[in-house]
């Protein structure tokens, strides 16, 4: 299947499943089971044809692999596509998680039923399409393509806010990446083209580099999000139904931190090495602030989306260290915050769907009757905080490991981050699961059924597996890491050099 268009496949096929819903007829009921039943099928169709990508990945290389190319608008702008070490794992983390939602959302969502499968599958489309670009034009397509279902997504089937939350939403990552594009233009004047491997070789003019640095910047850091441009995100968590927080999460967020990978630091490696101690800076104050103000939080789903600042702080760290150690760490936090961040907040779901609150003073002793459901929230809760055996340690270790060799203080106040996230999680495990049983209404729950257990089982699987035995990843990662901080510490050097020379 080599010369199958395998990447074109993974990336279109979510659509011929979207434009197939389209074309359900029937009455009511009949639509709406046949539209999740067509979803759930795509998805995992999608997920079988990218784990082919999986199995002829070569771990050897970091050139691009299943590149496809075709002419589009002009000699510079073409229709091109290809994965390397670092997009392949985050193709598959969202080919994973995309049934899983569906699945998440088949008792959940009960209105315009085949409207919500749609505009899920155009979304997995702009995701998909995202890591896999390999011209600025196309990945600016999908980059902004993904803000139309998610908006739809928050604004249709969110919660009573959900109106204000999705304009929050769209206006701070539309405004950010209209910046991005206008750096697209000048990249495009300058050297006739918006390929990607062809822009990473440009050599642009280090003064230029820090104007196209910010302008990348205000795309980049909206969408991971960094602080102070955070404040969108707790909004669209609270008012986002369960499968639209989890997709925005696992995946969304990570746009931002692959953006810096794949544009920021090779393209701009001048300007990426004078712009770190901001990073590192406003990355700590992530850390440390986001931790306090989840401390503080009486909405469960708030109370994550705030964990989910802080451990991206934790991404930005590793990324900026420019060690091996620590942007393999920052990968992995990002494909283990994709899991436990996704499934904490399918936790958050199953007790919403049965009493409709989030607010964490309206449960308690949920032990008591839900035991099942218990030992799984404990298992991601432990993930979340970073317990050695889940995946969560993994990241943030080699994160911690790589920025110690070139600044001991941010590694040293990063560390009180996973202080602080244990605090918080902890404080929120005991105070929904244990005490005694005092609610009426929490005296007839129910524990989760077959179909809540088959979507946590594979999470599950997933996060202890990685946290035991993460080499599947660091060996996919590994040589796309090592090559890009190589070319990173060659182009500072001829800088050096040049500057020398003057």
């Amino acid at each position: 299947m080599s010369d199958w268009p395998l990447l074109s496949i993974v990336i279109f096929l979510p659509l011929v499943g979207a434009a197939f819903i389209l074309l359900v007829r029937g009455d009511e009921q009949l639509v709406a089971r046949n539209a999740r039943n067509v979803a759930l099928w795509t998805t995992l169709i999608t997920f079988v044809v990218s784990l082919l990508l999986w199995t002829g990945f070569d771990n050897s290389t970091a050139a691009f692999q299943f590149v496809e190319k075709k002419a589009w608008i002009s000699d510079g702008i073409a229709y091109h596509l290809g994965v390397d070490g670092i997009s392949m794992l985050f193709v598959i983390l969202t080919t994973f998680l995309m049934p899983l939602c569906i699945l998440a959302s088949w008792r959940a969502i009960e209105t315009r039923v085949k409207e919500y499968m749609v505009a899920f599958l155009v979304l997995e489309t702009m995701m998909i399409g995202v890591f896999c670009a390999l011209d600025f034009v196309v990945f600016y397509l999908f980059f902004e393509g993904g803000l139309i279902p998610m908006f739809l997504i928050i604004g249709i089937w969110g919660g009573p806010r959900r109106v204000y939350a999705t304009f929050k939403f769209f206006l701070y990552t539309l405004l950010g990446s209209v910046l991005m594009l206008l750096a697209i233009l000048f990249m495009y004047l300058q050297v006739g083209t918006t390929d990607i491997p062809t822009l990473m070789n440009a050599g642009f003019d280090p003064m230029w580099q820090r104007w196209l640095w910010l302008a990348m910047f205000a795309a980049f850091a909206v969408k991971i999000p960094m602080w102070p441009f955070h404040t969108w995100l707790p909004d669209a968590h609270v008012e986002a139904p369960t499968a639209g927080s989890v997709i925005l999460a696992a995946v969304l967020l990570k746009m931002g931190a692959y953006g810096f990978l794949r544009f920021s630091i090779p393209m701009l490696p001048d300007a990426t090495a004078y712009f770190t101690p901001l990073i590192f800076s406003l990355s700590v104050v992530a850390i440390i602030y986001t931790s306090l103000v989840a401390l503080m939080q009486e909405d469960m789903k708030k109370l994550i989306a705030y964990s989910s600042v802080a451990h991206m702080g934790f991404v930005t760290i590793g990324i900026f260290s420019f060690t091996v150690q620590g942007v393999e760490g920052g990968l992995i936090v990002m494909l283990s915050h994709g899991l436990v961040s996704g499934a904490l907040f399918l936790i958050v779901g199953v007790v919403y769907d049965r009493i409709h609150s989030r607010l964490i003073a309206r449960y308690g002793g949920l032990v008591h009757r839900m035991p099942v459901y218990a030992a799984t929230f404990m298992i991601f809760t432990l993930a979340n905080v970073g317990l050695p055996g889940t995946s969560g340690f993994v990241g943030e270790f080699l994160v911690l490991v790589g920025v110690f060799q070139v600044n001991t203080w941010v590694a040293m106040l990063a560390t009180t981050g996973i202080v602080l996230s244990a605090a918080y999680a902890l404080w929120l495990y005991r105070r929904v699961i244990f005490g005694t049983l005092e609610k009426a209404d929490l005296a007839d729950i129910l524990d989760m059924n077959k179909r809540e257990i088959l979507v946590f089982a594979p999470l599950l699987v997933l996060v202890i597996l990685f946290g035991v035995y993460p080499a599947p990843l660091l060996d996919v990662m590994h040589v796309s890491v090592a090559q890009l901080i190589e070319n990173h510490e060659v182009a500072l050097r001829v800088t050096e050099t040049a500057l020398a020379a003057r």
